[in-house]
């Protein structure tokens, strides 16, 4: 009786690098740099690699693993964001919304500082995270930079900073800081 050899199909994704931005990999640390700035994230797990050559990344697993799979399409994620970061940017917008009581909102050093909310005493602090910058206009606040995680974690540190800490009805007391537009990537870098 013949043995039969079982042939594995490798996983394979292929990100074509845009215009402009330059990609390169040092040891298992992949580094995107573009005209708004420069990521590094490192990439390492033992049965998932990433190459860089002729203008493509390539996400490569040789196992057929469910879990494999899935980390390839996540690694494929997190690449396209950073190439997308440093050449367009994020961009997340909360509004100041405020029925009863006037709000202020302002910002000091790495600290955004809630004062007045619902009549309270006391401060309200968010901490902003990385190099991102806030820019806070009359009711709206535009949290900006070209790491799509310290985006978004700062908008929602916001958002958090003003959640009720007593029993208070949703449908009477809207006062806070809503999220309504979170940072997201559109894929016309590749098309």
């Amino acid at each position: 009786m013949a043995e039969q050899k079982q042939e594995v199909m490798a996983i394979r994704r292929e990100i074509k690098i845009p215009e402009g931005v330059e990609v390169r990999l040092e040891n298992e640390e992949l580094v995107v740099k573009g005209p708004k700035g420069e990521l590094r994230r490192v990439f390492s797990h033992p049965r998932v690699r990433v190459e860089v050559a002729d203008g493509v990344v390539s996400v490569i697993s040789d196992s057929t693993r469910r879990k494999d799979k899935a980390i390839v399409g996540t690694w494929v994620s997190h690449i396209k964001n950073m190439m997308y970061g440093v050449v367009k940017g994020f961009q997340a917008k909360l509004k100041i919304v405020y029925t009863h009581f006037p709000m202020n909102v302002k910002q000091e050093g790495d600290y955004i500082i809630i004062s007045n909310f619902m009549g309270e005493k006391g401060i309200r602090k968010a901490k902003i995270f990385g190099n991102v910058t806030v820019k806070i206009d009359k009711e709206e606040i535009m949290v900006e930079g070209i790491n799509i995680e310290e985006v978004g974690q700062t908008a929602a540190n916001i958002e958090q900073a003003c959640k009720y800490r007593a029993n208070r009805d949703p449908r009477i007391f809207f006062d806070g800081i809503y999220i309504y537009q979170k940072p997201k990537r559109s894929d016309d870098l590749w098309q």
